[in-house]
Formats: C-alpha cells, structure tokens, sequence
C-alpha cells in the first residue's frame, strides 16, 4: 500500500477503502467476449435480412470485433489498459468509414471508446470520452474528404444500424454497471489495512510534499493542532518567514539526492521547532517525516550556550594571565637589574656570601622572566591578539644568535651543540623574534632532555615552494608513543614526574603557535631511548620573489658552527 492511500489525519484513524484485486479484470473480459459475440449475431442476422453488394458491411463487423479479441487476448489484472482503449477509437473510426462514414449507419459505434475506458479503468473515462469525440471527427473529416465509400441504401442501411444501435445501448449500460460495482466498498464494512494502522498510531507525521511545499497527504499521531496548521497552510506557510529557505533547500537536496533534511520553527508563540526528513517518491512528490523536534533543539541551544561561555571564560582567563604577566614583569626586571649591579660590584666590593646570593637572585629572576614571557605569548595567541612583526632578514642570524645563548647552557648540561647552516645567505619574511624563540624553546627542550655525552643537532635549509625547515635533533631519552598526540598543546608535558618538573609544557605549544601564525606546522618524531626531531616549516620565501622567480641552487655544502664541550 502506498501513502497515496492513506487518508487525511483524523483524531480516530479511519479504514481505507477496499476494492477486489481481480473484479474489475474478470469483468472486462465477460464485457469484451459478450460485444464479440452481439457482433457475430449481428453479422448474421444482417446477411439474412439483406444481401451485401461486396465485403465492405462484412469488413466493417469484422473490424469492430478487432479491440474484443485483443483484449481477451491481453487483458491481465495489474496493468495499464491504455493500449486497449486506444484500438477501440481506431476500429470505430475503420467500421465507421467503411459503411459511409460520420453519416453512415455504424456512426454510432464512435462510442465504444468510452464504454471501453468505463469497464478497462475508472480512472480513464475523461480519456474515453475525449477519444469518442476524437473518433467521430475523425470519421466525418475522412467523409468530408471524400476517402470514405457511398453509404448502404435501403434495408441493408436499415438492419447496420439496428445492430449498431443495439450493441451501442447494451454495452454502455454494461459498462456502466460495471463501473458502478467496481466503486470502493463503503468504509464502514472495511477493514482497516495494517500499514495504514500503523502509519495512525506512530507519533510523527507522515507526509507526501508537493514542489511548492503543500502537503498533499498526511497521517500520523502528531498533534492534532499541528497536523491542521501544517496541512492547511503547508510547509512555508505554517514556517517561520527565516526558515523558508532552509525548507527549499531541503525540497531541492531530496530532489537531487534522493534524501534531504531540516530542522524548522514553527511560526508562532509556542517556540515549537519541527525536524522534518524527506526522501524522492516521484517527479513531483516527496514523502517526508515529520517530529517535534523542540527539546531537541533546545538542547543544541544549551550546548551552545555552554559552548560560548566556555570560550568566554577561556578568553577571560588569557586576559588575565596576560593583565598579571605584564603586571609580574616591570618589578622583575627591577630585581634582575638591582642584583646584576650587585654582581658587577658597580658601588664596591661585596662580602663572597652577598655575591652568591646575588647571582642566585639573578639566575632565579631570568628563570622567573622566561616563564612568564612564555605564559603572556601563549596568552596573547590564545586571545588572538598576538601580531607578527614581519620583516626581510637572513633567517641565519637568529638562528646563529639562539645558538650562541644557549651555549653555557650546553656546557652546563654537558651535551655538544652543532649547528648545520647554510653557507649563503637564506633570506625570508617572517617575524625575527618568533623564529629566534622557536629556536630557543626547541634546544632548550632537547638540551634537558639529552644526557651527557649527548648530542643536539640544529639544521637550517631551504626546501621547495619557498619554505624554511629548522630541525632540531637529539640524542636524548626521546618520547613514548601515547605522549607524542599531546604534547604541542598549551601546558602538556610528557614523562614522568620528575621529567615534566623540569618545564611548564609551553615551550612545544608556543613554537606550534608561532609555526601556525606564519602559515606553517610542526611536526615531532621520537623514540624512546634513541632521541627526539622536531620539524618546523614555515613558508616564508624570500623577499622580492614573485610567481615566476626560480630560486638559485642550493649550495653542495653548509656552514658547521659547532660548540664542543669544554
């Protein structure tokens, strides 16, 4: 059963109507065997009555007899009929022009089309009456054409038309009949089919949709109230005028695609929302489901909601940490610069005990800087408020720079420090202090986690499409699998305890943010008790390049700066 058949949605569900399979076939075959047989009677009795000048009356019973025989032949339930209604116009209109034409006794049989139509398909007889119609034009304009022979004269003109009007009479009110008996059953003696039950009882609301987005059918448990709105006003009517677009574009994907989809306010204000699913039924329909979809739709509002102030504290929280860092630095760097001038003895000699403690005043506050530099970048790219200041320079210098710094660093961790640099001048745009701090952050990580003995590699190259790669290689205690997905995030540390007491966790995540802002990415490779490489590419071509330069060959060799231990 299709959801053609399901009826318009009331409160009590209501039986569809019911009709047999095989009544309407089984009919039309007693109806075409009983005109065959009339014809052959009528073919006797003429040919007693008065004799025939030559074969054409003959011919003429003949061709009439035609669209009977056919249809015994190929008439079965569940098929369209069509075919056969169209032979019956043309054998009326060949019987006709043989016996005279429009004015000839057999003109009548230009009626048979639609007896036809009334016993092969109620649905057809708009089609049988027009083909009637069409048939008796056709007739009178071969007459009027003058391609229809003389008409019979006297009895035998006679004795045709009794048999026309006889036959005519008996199978119009025949099929009359029969389509009088093959109407529905009334619905009080059906029984309600157990698809369109189960349509009733289910709580959303099916629907078949036209193009326009009117709903044709319809039958579900919905609300009643809502089931009125919708099937009166349809889809955009009984919508909100800001969804409407939404719903075409739906109608459109499931025309397209096959299926298609929308969540919906109703206009109104219940604040009711409407998800509503489509599927292709035809060329000019869609079946749809439609359910109260408001509590789901106020649960993605919260979820938003949350979402939202998530990111607003989140934002909040930035603010601050960036507010306190640049509050935290002005009197850092007060007792950097005081203990500094305590270590060069700029005002005297200091007793050996003062002396230590100052330099450990300092050491703690370049520490204490760094962290806090560290927090307010992170919270400057988190606030999206950190700016590149972007310049043309040779990418060597602060590279070669961030390496010369960290050489007591090395010294002090006992691990060799190489660098590999180009031997010519690698020029790009990019920002001087962000490259300088992504170098920092990575040799002081690697530097930390590289025993004695061990040994940290720093390579600088250019790479096709006017990219810059920096790598940073050790030979450290490296990093185990579970740890590498994390780590790059603001605050992630790998390692154990003692390990992860050694940092922050922002050293990875700012040269990641630093790489990101430049339009690059960073990637990390490491095994555990092999060592750790971290890649950084950033596509910084030089300045003055356009589309068309060609970059001169690298260089076979590079530049080595080395710092061995001491």
């Amino acid at each position: 059963m299709s959801l053609d058949a399901i009826q318009r949605a009331d409160p009590a569900p209501r039986p569809a109507p019911a009709v047999a399979a095989d009544a309407v076939p089984r009919a039309a075959l007693w109806w075409h065997a009983a005109w065959a047989l009339a014809i052959a009677l009528g073919a006797v009795v003429v040919s007693v009555v008065a004799p025939w000048p030559d074969a054409r009356p003959g011919l003429a019973l003949i061709v009439a007899a035609t669209p009977s025989i056919a249809a015994i032949l190929t008439l079965r339930p569940n098929r369209p009929n069509l075919g056969l209604v169209v032979i019956w116009a043309i054998a009326s209109v060949l019987a006709a022009t043989l016996a005279g034409g429009a004015s000839g006794p057999l003109a009548i049989w230009c009626v048979t089309p639609l007896a036809a139509a009334l016993v092969l398909e109620v649905r057809r007889i708009a089609l049988g009456a027009a083909l009637s119609l069409a048939a008796l034009a056709a007739t009178a304009l071969i007459q009027a054409a003058g391609l229809a022979p003389p008409a019979p004269q006297g009895v035998l003109a006679l004795s045709l038309a009794l048999v026309a009007l006889a036959t005519t009479t008996v199978a119009l009110a025949a099929a009359v009949a029969i389509a009088r008996a093959a109407r529905p059953i009334a619905p009080a003696q059906a029984q309600p089919e157990p698809l369109a039950a189960l349509v009733a009882a289910q709580p959303h609301l099916i629907v078949v949709v036209n193009d326009e987005g009117a709903i044709e059918r319809s039958g579900g448990g919905m609300n009643g109230d809502l089931q009125a709105r919708l099937s009166g006003l349809g889809l955009m009517g009984a919508a909100e005028p800001s969804a409407r677009e939404a719903i075409v574009n739906a109608l459109a994907q499931a025309r397209r695609n096959g299926r298609g989809a929308v969540v919906f306010p109703l206009a109104g204000p219940e604040g009711v929302w409407l998800g509503l699913d489509l599927a292709w039924m035809d060329a000019h329909r869609l079946v749809g489901a439609i359910r109260d979809a408001t509590a789901d739709h106020q649960r993605e509002a919260a979820l938003e909601a949350a979402r939202a102030d998530a990111e607003a504290l989140n934002v909040g929280k930035s603010r601050f940490l960036a507010n306190m860092s640049h509050e935290l630095r002005t009197p850092l760097n007060a007792i950097m610069g005081f203990s500094d001038m305590m270590r060069q003895r700029i005002f005297g000699p200091l007793p050996g005990k003062y002396i230590e403690y100052a330099d450990l005043i300092h050491d703690a506050g370049a520490h204490l800087l760094d962290l806090i530099n560290d927090v307010l970048d992170m919270s400057k790219i988190e606030a999206s408020k950190y700016e590149l200041a972007l310049e043309d320079f040779d990418a060597r210098e602060p590279v070669a720079a961030a390496l010369r710094l960290l050489r007591v660093q090395a010294d002090d961790a006992g691990v060799q420090l190489r660098g590999v640099l180009p031997a010519e001048a690698l020029e790009v745009r990019a920002d001087r202090r962000a490259l300088k701090q992504i170098v920092l952050n990575l040799v002081s990580n690697a530097l930390k986690f590289t025993p004695r003995g061990g040994l940290v590699t720093v390579a600088l190259a250019k790479v096709g499409g006017g990219a810059l790669e920096l790598s940073v290689a050790d030979t450290g205690i490296g990093i185990a699998e579970p740890d590498l997905a994390r780590l790059g995030r603001p605050y992630e540390q790998a390692g154990d305890v003692s390990q992860q007491a050694q940092g922050t966790g922002l050293g990875l995540s700012l040269v990641r943010a630093f790489a990101e802002l430049h339009g690059g990415d960073m990637g990390i490779e490491s095994r555990l008790g092999e060592g750790t490489a971290v890649t950084v590419r950033l596509p910084v071509a030089a300045a003055g390049e356009g589309p068309g330069h060609k970059a001169p060959p690298e260089p076979p060799g590079g530049e080595v700066i080395a710092f061995p231990q001491r």
